[in-house]
C-alpha cells in the first residue's frame, strides 16, 4: 500500500455532484492513504468545495471542462457529442495510462459504451459484464452481470463466472469463491439452452473456484454461492427487485412501529438491534459496480448515493487495483481457454 494509487474521477456525474465525489474522495483516503486523485469537470464550481477539505490539493489535481454527460443522455449521443466531457476525459486518463482506474456516478449506459471503446476489452473475453456484491443470510455475495449484456452465449457466462470469481476475491477477501449459475430449477435438465450449455462449459473447465451447479432465486439471499452467474437482462431484473424488497421491509418496518403507542415503546427498546440491522444492510456499504473485461478499471457509482457510498465505490477501484485483478483474469482465462483446448473437452463440450 506504500506505492500510490491514481484514480480519475469524473466530478460531474451523478445527482449531487460534484459535492458528493470531492467528500466521498476524501473518506476514501482515510482506507486507503495512498490514494491520489485526477478530478475532471467544471473548476468553477470544484475549486470551492477543494478549498473545504484541508490539505485535499496536496493530493489531488484539476482538469477543466465544462462539459458533462447527462443523465438522461443516450449512450450513442453522448460517444458521438461528448468527446470533451469530464466522463470521457477521465476514462481517457486510464487509458493513456494517467490513472489506474476511473470512478463516476453518471449515466450508466455512456459510461459502458465510452468505457469499452476507450479501454477495449481484455484478450479473450468477448463482453464486459457489470458486478457488484450485496448482502445474504450468510455475508456477501457478487452477482453478474447486472445489464450490461441483453445478448449472450454459453461462452460469455463462463467469461462472466471467472471475472466474478477474480473480482470476490480482490474485494472480498474469499480464496476459493463457490459459483453458482442461476435458472429456474437445479436439475440439469432445466433451463434454456444457452444455461445448460454453459453448465456442461463451467462443469469442465479449470476456474479460480469451485462450480456449485444451478440455483434458483431463493437461493441469492440464502448466500448458497459467492459468485451468482447470469445474463444482464435476468440480473438486472433481479437486482432491482431485491432492492425494491428491501425498501419495502423497511417501509413496513417504519409503519409498524408507528401504528400505535405500545409499538412506539417497544420501538425505544429495539433501537439499538434495528440500528445495527440498519448498518448491516446499508446500500451505501455496497456501492459500486464493476464493468469486468475491460482492459482497464471502470467503476460505476449509484447515481443517487451520497459521499460515503461514492467513497466505497472509490474502495471497490482500489482494491481492484492493489490485488491486480486484471493480471488475475488474464491468467486465470488462459487456463480455461487451455483446459477447454485439452481432447477430452472436445469431445465432451463445445468450444467456447
Amino acid at each position: 500500500m506504500s506505492d500510490p494509487i491514481v484514480i480519475a474521477l469524473d466530478a460531474m456525474g451523478g445527482d449531487h455532484a460534484p459535492d458528493i465525489v470531492i467528500k466521498g474522495a476524501f473518506i476514501a483516503r482515510k482506507r486507503f492513504p495512498n490514494l491520489r486523485y485526477i478530478l475532471f469537470g467544471d473548476e468553477r464550481l470544484i475549486k470551492p468545495l477543494l478549498d473545504k477539505q484541508p490539505g485535499f490539493n496536496d493530493f489531488c489535481s484539476l482538469v477543466h471542462t465544462t462539459q458533462f454527460v447527462r443523465g438522461d443522455d443516450k449512450p450513442s449521443v453522448a460517444l458521438r457529442n461528448s468527446r470533451d466531457s469530464s466522463m470521457r476525459l477521465a476514462i481517457e486518463a486510464v487509458a493513456e495510462a494517467k490513472a489506474a482506474a476511473v470512478v463516476s456516478a453518471g449515466n450508466t449506459g455512456a459510461l459502458m459504451a465510452m468505457a469499452k471503446i476507450v479501454l477495449k476489452t481484455l484478450p479473450g473475453i468477448d463482453r464486459p459484464a457489470m458486478a457488484s456484491y450485496f448482502p445474504t443470510i450468510k455475508g456477501e455475495s457478487v452477482m453478474l452481470d447486472l445489464g450490461a449484456n441483453i445478448q449472450y452465449d454459453a461462452a460469455n457466462l463462463l467469461q462472466f463466472a471467472l471475472m466474478g470469481s477474480v473480482f470476490i476475491s480482490a474485494v472480498l477477501g474469499v480464496r476459493m469463491p463457490v459459483i453458482g449459475l442461476l435458472n429456474v430449477g437445479s436439475e440439469d435438465v432445466k433451463g434454456n439452452e444457452i444455461v445448460r450449455e454453459a453448465n456442461a462449459l463451467l462443469r469442465h473447465v479449470k476456474l479460480p473456484g469451485l462450480y456449485h451447479g444451478f440455483i434458483e432465486g431463493d437461493d441469492i439471499a440464502k448466500g448458497t454461492v459467492d459468485v451468482i452467474v447470469t445474463d444482464g437482462f435476468t440480473g438486472n431484473i433481479a437486482l432491482k427487485s431485491i432492492e425494491g424488497t428491501a425498501k419495502l421491509i423497511s417501509e413496513y418496518l417504519k409503519q409498524t412501529f408507528r401504528s400505535s403507542f405500545l409499538a412506539q415503546i417497544g420501538y425505544l427498546f429495539a433501537r439499538p438491534a434495528l440500528n445495527t440491522l440498519k448498518v448491516r444492510v446499508d446500500p451505501r456499504r455496497y456501492n459500486g459496480a464493476i464493468f469486468l473485461g475491460l482492459n482497464g478499471v471502470a467503476v460505476k457509482s449509484h447515481g443517487g448515493t451520497d459521499a460515503i457510498g461514492f467513497a466505497n465505490a472509490v474502495g471497490v477501484a482500489a482494491n481492484m487495483i492493489v490485488h491486480k485483478a486484471l493480471s488475475k483474469i488474464n491468467q486465470d482465462l488462459k487456463l480455461v481457454q487451455d483446459s477447454l483446448q485439452q481432447p477430452s473437452a472436445n469431445s465432451q463440450v463445445p468450444n467456447a
